[in-house]
């Protein structure tokens, strides 16, 4: 009897806590302590994110980055112009980047220059970034990102609206 009486025991405590160790629940909070996700609500909040988005791949936390009227601007050495696009289009080159590279390497180095304010800024920051498709296909882009970014109120998310490239590449 006392094993049966063990089993249901068990089965009481184990289906009345309804904890899953197999399906843990979501982390709500961002910017906390713990989290590996930055305060998006400081600038270097925001450049921790991205350095996140591209180091795990995520495209959903790397859109949480854009603002709506994001523009993406670099330099066609070739043709002589300045090649732009928008949120759009940065979400699917984006995404491609992501799927196709093994991994990739965000360092943020130095910022070279900022102005704003608290709602307003743009920044000058230094990066390297190494992508590897392959093992014999690795390609390290070195140089600045000059972002401008925006938030509607103080305690909102820093948001990119325009990022312009100025790499190596």
């Amino acid at each position: 009897m006392k094993p049966n009486y063990l089993f249901a025991c068990f089965l009481l405590l184990s289906f009345g806590g309804c904890l899953n160790p197999f399906a843990p629940g979501f982390d709500e909070g961002t910017g906390t302590p713990g989290s590996i996700l930055g305060d998006q609500s400081t600038v270097e909040g925001l450049f921790q994110n991205f350095k996140f988005a591209y180091t795990f791949k995520d495209t959903t936390v790397y859109g949480q980055l854009l603002g709506g009227n994001f523009a993406f601007v670099y330099r066609d050495y070739d043709r002589g112009v300045d090649v732009s696009w928008g949120r759009d289009e940065e979400m699917r080159a984006t995404y491609g980047l992501f799927l196709n590279a093994q991994n990739l390497d965000l360092i943020w180095n130095n910022i070279i220059s900022f102005s704003g304010d608290s709602l307003n800024a743009s920044i000058v920051r230094n990066f390297n970034l190494t992508v590897t498709f392959n093992p014999s296909d690795i390609i390290r882009v070195d140089g600045y990102v000059n972002m401008a970014l925006e938030r509607p109120k103080l305690d909102s998310n820093w948001l990119i609206t325009r990022w312009r490239d100025e790499s190596n590449f």
